[in-house]
């Protein structure tokens, strides 16, 4: 259990290495950071000395039938050896076709064929890194009609076949029930309890029918209520606040993380 981090953006890199702030500890967008050279990487490993951190990819694009790009996951990997992360995440979904990038978090079908596939593409990576890896629940808009199980049933049976673990973004669960007329809560309490590795937390755009997972805007009220149900449903859990947008200065942010570590503290005291 980490405790309670931000997303490292470079608008704050020099409040970060001038002042150390108060965090237990930062996520890194993998993609930037791959280059063995240059400031980024740099970076990284000042912030390495004084805090653990977490590898967030946008990569994997674990919801093709292509194979595992391995030109990535060898860089991933040295990636790794040098800075030890606490583990290495990215998105249940599909980025890319052919060599193309979607420059999105694209959806998947929830069904027997697409959690096969998944699954395989999960082990072989997890075989290549030599680490478990973690997974993100996406924010979703739309329902495929060849779906044939809920999130959480294909999360389950996923977890169970390949030892991942998932990274439960508390605002994309919401988002996603809110657009398909789903109760977050059923939701919730339909993972396993022992799936859950991280949590993260952030803001969206509401347009009254429908949610866009935007993560520029503080953590809403029925976020943060959904968030105090799922430290009860999972326990102690390592947090992290997402900000990718409208970014606000860092003590800001560290401010809305403590309102996050309060509510896990109330939490567990009450069950």
């Amino acid at each position: 259990m980490l405790g309670f981090g931000l997303g490292l953006r470079s608008q704050h890199y020099n409040d970060v290495l001038t002042g150390w702030p108060d965090v237990d500890w930062f996520e890194l967008i993998t993609e930037n950071y791959l280059a063995p050279g240059g400031r980024p990487r740099a970076i990284l490993r000042q912030v390495r000395e004084h805090y653990p951190v977490v590898l967030h990819g946008l990569s994997f694009n674990i919801g093709t039938a292509e194979a595992p790009d391995f030109d990535y996951l060898k860089q991933l990997k040295a990636l790794i050896k040098e800075v030890q992360p606490a583990w290495v995440s990215d998105h249940l979904c599909w980025t890319g076709l052919h060599g193309k990038t979607s420059h999105d978090l694209l959806p998947i079908a929830y069904n027997q064929e697409t959690l096969d596939q998944v699954a395989g593409k999960v082990s072989q990576i997890q075989d290549y890194l030599g680490h478990h890896i973690v997974l993100e629940n996406p924010s979703v808009y739309i329902q495929f009609r060849s779906a044939s199980m809920s999130e959480a049933e294909f999360i389950n049976t996923l977890v169970e076949r390949t030892g991942c673990q998932i990274l439960l973004d508390v605002n994309n669960l919401y988002v996603s029930c809110f657009n398909l007329g789903l109760d977050p809560y059923q939701s919730l309490q339909a993972l396993r309890p022992d799936c859950v590795a991280q949590f993260h937390l952030a803001g969206h755009t509401h347009n009254s029918s429908h949610i866009i997972d935007t993560h520029d805007q503080a953590v809403s009220d029925p976020v943060w209520e959904l968030y105090a149900a799922a430290c009860k449903r999972f326990g102690a859990t390592a947090t992290l606040l997402e900000r990718d947008d409208n970014i606000p200065p860092l003590q800001e942010l560290i401010a809305e993380l403590a309102q996050a570590r309060a509510i896990q503290q109330q939490a567990l005291d009450t069950q």
